[in-house]
């Protein structure tokens, strides 16, 4: 909005735009361009791991709509290829102390985690629109566990497989994080059966 107006914009013009389907609101106050890219943006690399990911757009929407959301479970378990499903939403994790705004769009799906959940793990990669915070492959992987109930144990399970079939499966920070998430006695015989293979 802030840039909208300094560029000579007046309210109603805005909301013309919205209407025309010119811009695209997230929330209030924070707007796109409807047409920008072709959905998805290529990041080339993220941080040093000299892997290939993409962000969507809708993960660049969240995260400058909430600047303390982590990209997580599902939509981080996609954004590592780690999974083949398609969310329909984007998993963010917040504080369970905080508040979100009202967003209009993309649709998310919030997570309040506590503090010992919530700040281990998170991967900071910055873009030329946001900075994008998203849990690492290894606290990704074990908060599926955390969440199989819900979110269900096949998933969790394909994210497993998938992590453990990568050159830079690291087992050690696996376990490491299985204890901080809580998930040792619920993951690690599974995590044994399929190193065994």
């Amino acid at each position: 909005m802030k840039d909208l107006k300094a560029a000579a914009f007046q309210t109603r013009d805005i909301g013309h735009l919205v209407r025309e389907g010119s811009i695209v609101k997230v929330k209030p106050g924070l707007y796109r361009l409807a047409n920008v890219g072709s959905g998805k943006m290529t990041l080339l690399a993220l941080r040093g791991h000299g892997t290939e990911s993409v962000i969507s757009e809708g993960i660049m929407d969240v995260s400058r709509a909430i600047p303390e959301g982590v990209i997580c479970l599902i939509s981080a378990l996609e954004f590592y290829g780690l999974t083949t499903f398609n969310p329909s939403e984007i998993y963010v994790a917040i504080p369970n102390d905080r508040k979100i705004p009202k967003i209009n769009y993309p649709p998310i799906k919030v997570f309040y985690f506590r503090n010992r959940f919530y700040k281990p793990g998170i991967e900071s990669i910055p873009t030329r629109h946001a900075t994008v915070k998203v849990y690492n492959k290894e606290k990704t992987v074990c908060d599926m566990f955390r969440y199989r109930s819900k979110l269900g144990e096949d998933l969790a399970l394909e994210g497993l497989r998938n992590y453990l079939s990568r050159k830079d499966a690291d087992l050690t920070k696996l376990r490491e994080f299985a204890g901080i998430c809580r998930v040792k006695t619920s993951m690690i015989p599974y995590l044994k059966a399929l190193v065994a293979r």
